[in-house]
């Protein structure tokens, strides 16, 4: 048996710039953090038969890699040579669709577990690159290249992504009180929307393709506010930040037609209306996770949210990737 832990991940800026449609002509960047929710895999060989069984929100048992549903699961098996003769189960601390990066997780989590069960070693940047090029490349999914990255390092990190697709890592210059007293002032909310936001993105990635003034306009306008979200954050002025968040919220808006709702609107208005500086929706928007900043009446914000139907997720920045945690794996496969 294997198991893993792999952290999901909130974006602070950039968020959107990491899309294949905006970052090879214009470059990407993003600033994000990882928290202490995961995604754990659990591998496992079985004795007696050469099956293959996988087990999420549903359970599947067929013979072989070709004839499963998942489609993560099957490509990471293709990916690494595995045929039969293998158990998945996955268990996640948030829902799917809620805009943390779930499937990156999946696909990084599952990639950790499967290199161990092989004996190979692959460095971060190559097993984020692995999970890239089964999500983009193979699945084709209209997604960025930032969850993969943060499941696999982890921390508070930033990406800047060539032209190319090549992407240069480092972490945040952070010191820890100023790590700690932004990790203090963020709060997180959970809206009971979870969804896939596939064509969220789509769209977003669309309207780049096609060089519509507006949406490439914007998508500047948030790689900016994503550099100045890093440069406060790097020089302790973390209030920042919060006005920062309120700016990106306006322009976030703006690049796709379900990228907000009346009543996440009205969300908004409330945290404001009760302490909060700025605020974010997580993933591409329309539901999810809302992370607030706010100085001070913390109590004030998290009693108006919990009025307005929202739970709190507390969490912590977590400064581990993607990680074996069991191996009772005797042999090698």
């Amino acid at each position: 048996m294997i198991i893993t832990r792999t952290p999901f991940r909130i974006t602070l800026g950039g968020g959107g710039t990491d899309l294949p449609a905006y970052y090879s002509k214009y470059g990407g960047f993003i600033f994000a953090a990882a928290i202490d929710k995961f995604m754990f895999i659990n591998i496992n060989v079985p004795i007696v038969d050469s099956l293959v069984r996988v087990k999420y929100s549903i359970s599947e048992t067929v013979k072989n890699r070709e004839e499963l549903r998942h489609d993560i699961a099957k490509e990471a098996l293709r990916l690494m040579d595995i045929e039969d003769s293998l158990e998945i189960v996955s268990m996640a601390d948030v829902p799917a669709g809620t805009g943390l990066g779930s499937s990156s997780c999946y696909a990084v989590g599952l990639l950790t577990g499967l290199h161990s069960l092989k004996r190979n070693y692959v460095s971060l940047n190559e097993l984020a690159e692995e999970a890239c090029r089964i999500e983009i490349d193979r699945l084709k999914k209209p997604i960025g290249k930032q969850d993969q990255y943060m499941a696999a390092f982890g921390g508070l990190r930033v990406l800047e992504i060539e032209k190319d697709g090549t992407v240069k890592t480092r972490a945040a210059r952070l010191t820890e009180e100023t790590a700690d007293a932004l990790n203090r002032k963020l709060l997180m909310f959970y809206t009971g929307l979870s969804r896939s936001t596939d064509a969220i993105l789509a769209e977003q990635s669309l309207g780049v393709r096609e060089t519509k003034g507006a949406v490439v306009e914007n998508m500047h306008e948030i790689k900016e506010l994503g550099y100045k979200v890093l440069e406060a954050a790097e020089s302790g002025n973390i209030t920042d930040i919060g006005l920062l968040f309120d700016e990106h919220w306006k322009r976030k808006k703006k690049l796709a037609t379900n990228m907000s709702n009346p009543w996440l609107e009205e969300i908004y208005a409330l945290a404001k209306a009760n302490g909060a500086l700025g605020g974010k929706i997580s993933g591409a928007g329309g539901g999810g996770f809302f992370l607030f900043y706010t100085e001070k009446d913390h109590q004030k914000l998290k009693e108006a949210m919990k009025k307005a139907g929202l739970k709190e997720m507390h969490f912590r920045f977590f400064y581990e990737g993607s990680k074996v945690m069991v191996n009772l794996m005797n042999g090698i496969r």
